[in-house]
């Protein structure tokens, strides 16, 4: 497989590469703008894709294409409020986002009240072992943290900040978990679970980003407060800040596995370059092979590209991974509806049949548990992974990818044909086409073992079952087809 994956991008990488340098060097600012709506971000193209030339991150690529299913968790001291994290913020964007929130005229005093948030901050049933346990159940393979979102708030020891969990004036701080990072990354390490650290590239807490005494005055957007060309000096001092929060959280906190950037309008072509290419081929040096994430970007350093709360109509043919939410919202929101195993394992099988990975969103609780119904759709999925898991686990695209309820994956020369109910009441037939027309000779069940008689057509592969005589459908019924 990395033979192949080696020929396909020496073919790529020198087209890729002018593509994205073009883009790059012609994408207006208003561009940026487009790629996020209400606080949802749209996702790179794959002309703008750069195959990485380094073995290393070649290597890791292929781990992460392995892994199929991510924990992704935003967390912080919004959690409290039960609404959208850090997007209130932002005046520009207060139409959408202040949806529910009783807030003054101006907006000052709810952003003084939202950044006072760090003063109540203290979620004491906070216990990273056993969210570990709980995702590793759950059949998830790594975990996307939110180590700091765009309002500041780090959820780690930053030296470099005053506005963290470990600060004097967070009552978290004198808790035995209070390094929040560095205890939920090593509890997830010890199960097994990769490490990706979500950190925003922008920063409306630090003084050198939304600073003071510029004609925008307290109206904000979710850009600098300033130009950074016309005050160098004051942009240098925010690229040194965010560049030694992003080196000491990979030098302090273990091995870090995937490094995910979030704002994406935080970059050269819209006259915020934070140089991030120069701090992560230092990372590399002793973290070699980490991916990089830096989303809507295009170019080397985005290696693999993120839908939002969509998945894509076809297979990309790159490295991708849709972050949705198991409920209705990233953050926490109070008496949210999640998905049932059921539709979490549609909407995930549905992805890797397009060769996506799955990144399954939880915001935890204020007083740092997981929500029960959270907890209870990531345990079916997990039931289910556990059976079916061959067919999603290690796995990548095989023609034709889904056709109606009929997904495929494959893995060496078995391929597999899963047949999604997407509805516990709907008819479940005894006589099933798989619309695959390569070389079969024998088809078994996954699960069961059980040998199905098959019938060769000119459109497929007819398969017979007993009469269904449980109440509900299953989730899915799944079949391996060997040559």
């Amino acid at each position: 497989m990395m033979e192949e994956t080696a020929i396909r991008q020496e073919e790529e990488t020198a087209a890729s590469a002018a593509a994205a340098e073009s883009a790059e060097a012609q994408a207006p600012a208003q561009e940026e703008e487009e790629m996020v709506e209400h606080g949802v971000h749209n996702y790179s193209t794959a002309d703008r894709y750069v195959w990485s030339k380094d073995p290393a991150v070649l290597k890791k690529l292929e781990w992460f294409q392995d892994q199929k299913l991510a924990l992704m968790m935003h967390w912080g001291p919004y959690c409290q409020l039960g609404v959208v994290e850090s997007w209130a913020l932002s005046d520009a964007d207060a139409e959408w986002s202040r949806t529910g929130i009783d807030w003054e005229a101006s907006g000052s005093e709810f952003k003084k009240q939202y950044f006072d948030l760090n003063k109540t901050f203290n979620p004491i049933r906070f216990d990273p072992e056993q969210w570990a346990e709980i995702a590793k159940e759950a059949g998830v393979r790594y975990l996307v943290f939110t180590t700091k979102h765009h309002d500041g708030f780090c959820m780690w020891d930053s030296q470099y900040s005053d506005y963290k969990v470990t600060a004097d004036d967070c009552p978290f701080h004198t808790h035995k978990y209070a390094d929040i990072c560095a205890h939920l990354f090593e509890s997830f390490r010890k199960k097994g679970i990769g490490i990706a650290t979500y950190f925003s590239k922008a920063d409306w807490h630090v003084d050198s980003y939304w600073a003071e005494g510029f004609p925008r005055g307290d109206y904000m957007w979710r850009g600098p407060s300033y130009d950074p060309k016309e005050e160098p000096e004051l942009w240098e001092k925010f690229v040194t800040f965010t560049q030694n929060q992003i080196k000491e959280l990979a030098s302090k906190y273990g091995q870090i596995d995937i490094m995910w950037f979030d704002a994406g309008w935080v970059c050269a072509h819209n006259g915020q370059d934070i140089r991030l290419g120069e701090v992560i081929e230092e990372i590399r040096k002793w973290q070699p092979g980490m991916l990089c994430a830096d989303r809507t970007v295009g170019g080397p350093y985005e290696n693999y590209v993120t839908p939002e709360q969509c998945v894509p109509d076809q297979p990309l043919g790159i490295p991708w991974e849709s972050c949705i939410t198991l409920g209705t919202s990233f953050s926490f929101a109070y008496e949210d509806k999640y998905k049932s195993p059921r539709e979490v394992v549609c909407l995930l099988t549905g992805i890797v049949a397009k060769g996506g990975n799955l990144a399954i969103n939880v915001g935890p609780q204020p007083d740092g548990r997981l929500p029960r119904g959270a907890v209870e759709s990531l345990k079916g999925l997990g039931a289910w992974l556990k059976v079916y898991g061959e067919a999603i686990y290690g796995t990548r695209v095989c023609e034709p990818y889904q056709v109606g309820n009929i997904a495929f994956t494959k893995k060496g020369d078995t391929v597999y044909a899963l047949e999604l109910f997407e509805q516990e009441h709907q008819a479940v037939p005894q006589e099933v086409l798989i619309p695959y027309t390569g070389p079969v000779e024998k088809v078994t069940m996954v699960g069961s073992e059980a040998a199905v008689e098959f019938e060769r057509r000119t459109d497929g592969i007819a398969v017979k079952h007993p009469a269904w005589e449980e109440e509900t459908a299953p989730i899915a019924r799944v079949y391996r087809l060997e040559k």
